[in-house]
């Protein structure tokens, strides 16, 4: 009887908790540290985020639950003005592989046939850019 009458009470408590904080399109996980949390976004790691929380005067001990609005809106601001993140950067990568294919340089050429594109050996290895292996049957002798 009790839990029926704060049932929506404790559901808005719950729901204020749990509310998770969006910064460029990504969810941050609430019970991780700051500097850890931003790495979740694609083109941040943990020295840029170091430096993202403090130019915003984050400490980067404070879990992302703990971050007020202020913060928060401080952080997305820096992240937008200085940093190319998520979509715009995948795009740039994508235009600058694409590039290196219609010049048709070396690194060009081994990103269109699927080949390691740094040096790397492929006689015995390169099993991630090459894919499954692909078996050749060996030609048959001839009888007399």
């Amino acid at each position: 009887m009790l839990f029926s009458k704060f049932r929506n009470l404790t559901l808005y408590y719950f729901l204020f908790l749990t509310m998770a904080i969006r910064i460029v399109g990504v969810d941050l996980p609430q019970n991780k540290r700051g500097e850890i949390a931003l790495t979740y976004i694609y083109g941040i790691g943990r020295s840029s985020s170091a430096k993202i929380l403090d130019k915003a005067g984050v400490s980067r001990e404070l879990k992302v639950n703990e971050w007020t609005d202020d913060q928060a809106a401080k952080i997305r601001e820096i992240i937008g003005a200085e940093f190319k993140v998520e979509g715009d950067l995948r795009s740039e990568i994508q235009m600058n592989i694409k590039r290196l294919m219609d010049i048709g340089c070396y690194r060009g050429v081994r990103h269109r046939n699927g080949l390691p594109v740094r040096g790397q050996s492929t006689k015995n290895n390169a099993r991630t850019r090459k894919g499954k292996k692909k078996t050749v049957a060996n030609k048959k002798k001839a009888t007399k």
